[in-house]
């Protein structure tokens, strides 16, 4: 779904991007909504056009919230390193200064799924918030498409922390779309993302954090991608280490089983995901 998704985004790019880069035609709101939006679906509002991307919001049905949807480009870096960066956790622990906690609390290893415990700092005066969600990726050599996909989920190692809000409702999907290939600088990406952070505050003030923070992270992480380019850092290379194809007796380890296992039997792959 993701996929399609990217393709419908993509066909009303080049509708609306000339066939020369300087050859831009806007259309008008109200069409631009409709286009946005798949047949059938609830139209977007667009809130957010600069250079780089544009960023829309459409009302979730019975709920005071919202779901945003990014789409960008960027041509000073490739989409491996891009790719990357947003699957190394230790990484994002220091480019990205709201971070307080990230771990991987367990990872499938038939599927390369894996369960991550992020705690991030929310603006004065709310609590920091605490996410327990299943991330898993895949990246389609044939179609030339990656995509990273995450969801909420309840896992019995990370119990609710009084210290913290639990997030129970989290949904995001990544589709990257090189412009050549893997491996050269240039693509697409199509971001689509909701939560409920669980505050008091009124829907347009819970927009306007997202509508704010969402470019702001998205600068941070190609910073981040732009360093791991020039090897400022050592990034790991998720694309290189691919989950194991079948399911063997080891379906699901927890990260410290995977870790210090003593008989120094594992694969290459799993020494990867280490």
């Amino acid at each position: 779904r993701s996929a399609q998704e990217m393709k419908h985004m993509e066909n009303i790019s080049s509708l609306v991007q000339g066939s020369s880069p300087g050859d831009y035609q806007r259309p008008d709101p109200k069409s631009e909504r409709e286009a946005v939006a798949a047949p059938g679906e609830q139209p977007w509002e667009m809130i957010m056009d600069k250079k780089h991307f544009k960023l829309w919001r459409r009302p979730i049905e019975g709920t005071h919230l919202y779901q945003y949807r990014v789409f960008g480009s960027y041509t000073d870096v490739t989409p491996r390193q891009f790719f990357n960066v947003q699957l190394d956790t230790e990484y994002r622990k220091k480019w990205d200064s709201l971070v307080i906690k990230l771990d991987v609390i367990e990872r499938d290893l038939a599927t390369g799924s894996e369960v991550i415990h992020w705690v991030t700092h929310f603006p004065y005066p709310m609590y920091s918030r605490d996410y327990v969600y299943v991330r898993r990726y895949s990246v389609d050599k044939e179609n030339n498409l990656m995509v990273l996909v995450s969801r909420a989920v309840e896992h019995p190692s990370v119990p609710e922390d009084p210290e913290y809000v639990r997030v129970r409702t989290y949904e995001s999907q990544m589709v990257i779309r090189p412009h050549k290939t893997f491996d050269e600088n240039g693509f697409d990406y199509l971001l689509t993302y909701s939560d409920n952070p669980q505050t008091v505050f009124p829907r347009y003030c819970v927009s306007w954090m997202v509508s704010s923070g969402m470019p702001d992270f998205l600068e941070k992480l190609h910073t981040a991608a732009l360093k791991a380019k020039k090897m400022e850092i050592e990034v790991r290379d998720y694309m290189s280490a691919k989950p194991i194809e079948s399911g063997g007796s080891e379906g699901k380890a927890s990260v410290a089983a995977a870790e210090h296992k003593s008989d120094g039997t594992r694969s290459p792959a799993q020494l990867e995901y280490a």
